[in-house]
């Protein structure tokens, strides 16, 4: 028997491979299908299953391209929902064997109400591990706001309920030695406070995990709601296309892959209306952009802050990019449902400025130049949570991930210094803001790391936060 993590950093996503005497099944696997199928050559395994622990939200799943490649069959736990592609539904305590072991469902409601578990059992039948989506994290549980955005009689109230009886009827009562394998960790939105550890024992998590101690189901349900942001909005979308399905990925590929000369580039998105996302590296876009573009660079949380940008996964987007990873681009767009890339720029900046096309640029100040500058006006763009466990005092919070509110707080015509914790996010912010006409953001390089290092500016007394959101 194998049990193979395949984790996905910038998703915070963890599929799972799983062999048994030449044959395999995947959990929640990602967009692109090659890796898993590369995965069981391997082995000479034959893929037998496709496990899904829900309708994921925060990223599109693997799971339709899968099957279709290798004969596979799609599993979901108990739901009524009506697909766009074939699939097995399982009961509550169903058993599926794979080679000489089983993996036995365990319906647990409360993250969404399809929401299950598979619990692993070796080839003696003893219990070994769990796959736990997003009903268990580690540190955490996954957050029971985000069904109700697809179907708005699914309160988080009644959502909570169901997880409270899921963990403890279901999850609990198992033997502390299984391993606990969930869907994410930390820096996804799918929860609160996950830990950066991507597995651990079950016992360990009773003694742990906030949600798991002893409490009443009104203490619970106040515990785990306590804290949620709004959910970023490409996540009901993303929810949808795991339920009715996609197109293949190499179609996607071959529509996002397409070379534009500068002129085809400008053309094309004046006639559009495509965003331009520009994925270079934070001091080459600085000096020179295409104008209107916006930063999202690829080293970073790149889908994430996509998503949680652009609102609509069918809007049509153009590529700026190192031409090496235009194809790591599309398809990391793809993980989270932006299929509607249609093409990039050839030859990059260079072949845009010997266009004789118009650039833009972003002006940067030091944490030391800063400190020099009487009254200056400081934005911190960073998350509401980072913001009141630590920050420059007098500074504004203007979080990134709601810009749309956030730019109202800085109205007027002085200028405006941004920073985040290290530089990314500010350049995303000033890149979206400048495309509206605003000309008075300066970037802090560096960001509050370089502000607080420098020893120039007066810090808030640090407060352990209680919420990544």
């Amino acid at each position: 028997m194998k049990i193979e993590q395949i984790y996905t950093g910038c998703l915070a996503e963890a599929s799972y491979y799983i062999e048994s005497n030449g044959e395999c099944a995947f959990i929640d696997p990602m967009r692109e299908p090659a890796p898993y199928i590369e995965r069981a050559e391997k082995d000479h395994a034959k893929v037998k299953y496709i496990f899904e622990t829900h309708f994921h939200a925060d990223f599109v799943s693997g799971h339709v391209d899968l099957a279709k490649k290798t004969g596979g069959k799609i599993v979901y736990g108990p739901t009524e929902m009506p697909t766009g592609f074939e699939k097995t539904v399982a009961k509550d305590g169903e058993i599926f064997k794979l080679g000489n072991i089983t993996l036995e469902v365990l319906h647990t409601p409360g993250h969404t109400m399809e929401s299950t578990c598979y619990l692993l059992r070796d080839e003696n039948g003893k219990e070994v591990a769990l796959f736990t989506g997003d009903t268990l994290f580690i540190g955490d549980v996954g957050r029971p706001d985000l069904a109700q955005k697809v179907i708005a009689d699914l309160t988080q109230d009644k959502l909570a309920r169901h997880l409270y009886h899921s963990l403890r009827n279901k999850i609990m009562p198992l033997a502390d030695d299984i391993m606990v394998y969930p869907n994410h960790g930390q820096g996804s939105a799918c929860g609160k406070n996950m830990s950066k550890e991507t597995f651990d024992t079950l016992g360990n998590q009773k003694k742990t995990n906030y949600a798991l101690q002893p409490m009443s189901e009104d203490e619970f349900v106040v515990k785990v709601l306590d804290g949620l942001t709004p959910p970023p909005s490409y996540f009901p979308q993303n929810v949808m296309i795991n339920i009715q399905g996609y197109e293949t990925l190499e179609e996607v590929m071959h529509k996002g892959t397409r070379a534009l000369s500068p002129d085809e580039f400008d053309v094309i998105a004046n006639e559009t209306g495509a965003v331009i996302i520009d994925t270079r590296a934070k001091e080459h876009f600085v000096k020179s952009f295409v104008p209107r573009s916006i930063f999202v660079g690829i080293d970073g949380s790149f889908a994430t802050w996509v998503g949680t940008l652009i609102p609509d996964v069918k809007q049509e987007i153009l590529i700026v990019a190192d031409e090496n990873r235009v194809e790591e681009v599309v398809t990391r767009l793809a993980r989270v449902g932006y299929d509607n890339a249609i093409g990039f720029l050839k030859g990059g900046l260079e072949a845009w400025k010997n266009a004789g096309k118009e650039i833009d640029t972003v002006e940067m100040v030091t944490a030391d130049e800063l400190a020099n500058i009487k009254d200056a006006e400081i934005v911190d763009v960073r998350k509401k949570s980072e913001y009141l466990s630590e920050h420059v005092e007098g500074a504004t919070n203007a979080p990134l991930d709601y810009i749309n509110e956030s730019m109202k707080l800085i109205l007027g015509d002085n200028k405006k210094y941004i920073h985040c914790a290290g530089g990314y996010r500010s350049l995303v912010f000033i890149s979206i803001l400048q495309g509206r006409g605003y000309r008075n953001l300066v970037d802090v390089d560096g960001g509050f790391v370089a502000l607080k290092n420098s020893n120039k500016f007066k810090v808030t007394d640090y407060v352990c936060p209680t919420t990544l959101l």
